[in-house]
């Protein structure tokens, strides 16, 4: 009678099967979430950047107000002469 450690045993291989497959799923996870790490911090470290450029040009526009344009001349019209 074949025992359990018998390769040509189809629960035996079977078993070799679905264990090599648990530990593709937890190495494809576990690889996934280091990507997933590493977009969280570059999207943190990308917002911290984005803020602080916004402060320094909120700060830039505070110091150096621009000039208000003045207003253009309007042409005026020749006056329509009556014949």
């Amino acid at each position: 009678m074949a025992g359990p450690s018998d390769k040509n045993d189809p629960q035996s291989r079977a078993h070799a099967v679905f264990t090599a497959s648990e530990q593709r799923d937890k190495s494809v996870r576990a690889e996934i979430e280091k990507e997933r790490a590493a977009t969280d911090a570059k999207t943190v470290r990308l917002k911290a950047l984005r803020l602080a450029k916004e402060a320094e040009d909120a700060a830039h526009a505070a110091a150096n107000p621009k000039p208000k344009p003045k207003p253009a001349a309007r042409a005026t019209k020749p006056a329509k002469k009556k014949a």
